[in-house]
């Protein structure tokens, strides 16, 4: 288990909401941040804190990838034409972990991620080993005949806490999924208030 991976619901308690809408996560009990002085006082926050745990939010959303990957994203975002946030939403959303997640075969992006890494999962029929590999509009992705009977798969199948978004046409009896589009930020399902045009005036200042 990876660092990352293990200290997902840590995470959730120190932004102080459940990232991932998981019934599971601790933060639904215990709302204050972890550690000895969670249960401090929280100060108002200024405009740059208010835009740092906007870019820290959607950055941990996504399991939680490294600032330097993050950047690059957003640097690629602003490259496009078009609105930066609505840009940076559309590159993360096309990362392959983050279309597995949305596929509702595994419970969370850091097990997408995993699942990915190990060779679960095929784009077009070859099989892709990269969470970070870009997704295009009409590529169909898929999951590995013995792959789909791992019981983390099964489990996650038997007890849905997502639906697919309608930007993946979905087959469940084949495992198949087409990515039909990229998203717009109001087409991405996030179970808490996420704010790209912070993150954009966070790296633009």
């Amino acid at each position: 288990m990876t660092k990352r991976h293990s200290v997902k619901y840590k995470i959730s308690r120190r932004i102080g909401e459940s990232l991932w809408g998981r019934g599971k996560d601790p933060v639904n009990r215990r709302t204050y941040g972890p550690g000895q002085h969670g249960q401090g006082r929280k100060s108002k926050l200024s405009d740059f804190g208010t835009q740092l745990l906007a870019k820290q939010k959607l950055k941990k959303y996504y399991a939680n990838i490294s600032e330097r990957q993050f950047r690059k994203i957003y640097q690629e975002a602003v490259r496009l034409k078009g609105d930066t946030s609505e840009n940076l939403v559309g590159l993360l959303e096309r990362r392959l972990d983050a279309v597995v997640y949305r596929m509702c075969v595994v419970p969370t992006p850091f097990a997408a991620r995993q699942f990915v890494n190990h060779g679960h999962v095929r784009v077009n029929g070859k099989k892709v080993k990269i969470s970070s590999y870009q997704v295009k509009e009409g590529d169909v992705i898929d999951i590995k005949e013995a792959s789909r009977q791992i019981p983390m798969v099964l489990e996650t199948l038997q007890n849905p806490e997502r639906e697919v978004p309608d930007y993946l046409d979905m087959d469940m009896a084949t495992f198949k999924c087409r990515f039909v589009r990229i998203p717009k930020f109001t087409d991405i399902p996030y179970p808490v208030q996420m704010e790209p045009n912070l993150v954009v005036e966070f790296y633009s200042r």
